[in-house]
């Protein structure tokens, strides 16, 4: 996942307003892209983002001038993707099924220089989180950060991110090798897989169930032969006085006939 921060605001205020990519974006989301980041996309990657294949959301300025005022700014691609066929299915509770859980990968994220620091990012990773909530059986939003991109790692933190694993050499750039943070966030009930801690206390739980079990049996015998040795006594003062009041006013509470 890429994302371009840093740059300076000015005094103008613009009117952001968000909605999906469309095909009238192609031109602009390719030279956005071109200009924000060092991964260069195949030409089937815009075309599934504006004709609605990948998720999408784009953010425009109403206050732009020269009839720009629909022309992105910003924007973020996304996939949806079976749990089951992603790279983190491993990074889901342990105690889940995960035949048709879903998640959705963040794959570009990036907002025009002279746009930053306006919020603008965190509205659109907003968008994708608020998304993933509406779908039931979607467990968690993942991206990858760059190691160095100091800004964006600070910016998932922020917004709950998990930092979950670093991928060494995940990424090739003229020549050269970058490790990539993996961070997540969870939806819908979706967390971390049990870690040692984790395990220790369903064990823990397990066998305090266990006790408990054991602890009934034995008090439930130990009743039953309360009972038997209170019954043979009564019963031999039953075959001493042959008097049935005496037995039923017994302090023991029991009535034997």
């Amino acid at each position: 996942m890429w994302r371009h921060m840093g740059g300076s605001q000015g005094l103008y205020s613009p009117a952001i307003s968000y909605r999906p990519i469309q095909p009238s974006d192609l031109d602009v989301l390719m030279r956005l892209h071109t200009d924000l980041f060092p991964v260069r996309y195949e030409p089937e990657f815009y075309q599934k983002v504006v004709t609605g294949q990948e998720l999408s959301w784009g953010a425009v300025d109403r206050n732009r001038p020269n009839g720009q005022n629909d022309e992105l700014i910003g924007f973020v691609t996304a996939r949806i993707l079976p749990a089951k066929d992603s790279e983190v299915e491993d990074l889901l509770s342990c105690n889940m099924s995960k035949n048709d859980l879903k998640l959705i990968y963040i794959l570009t994220l990036g907002v025009v220089e002279s746009y930053r620091n306006h919020g603008i990012a965190v509205s659109l990773i907003k968008e994708v989180k608020k998304y993933a909530a509406t779908i039931p059986t979607c467990r968690g939003v993942y991206l990858h950060v760059i190691l160095y991109n100091n800004p964006a790692i600070h910016l998932y933190q922020k917004m709950s991110f998990q930092c979950v694993r670093r991928l060494y050499s995940f990424y090739f750039i003229n020549g050269q090798h970058f490790d990539a943070f993996l961070f997540i966030y969870y939806v819908n009930g979706g967390r971390s897989p049990c870690s040692l801690l984790d395990i220790m206390r369903h064990v823990m739980t397990y066998l305090k169930g266990g006790i408990e079990v054991v602890i009934s049996k034995l008090q439930r015998n130990e009743n039953k032969g309360s009972r038997w040795h209170k019954n043979r006594e009564t019963f031999n003062l039953v075959s001493t006085t042959q008097n049935k009041k005496i037995l039923l006013n017994d302090d023991s509470g029991y009535q034997c006939v």
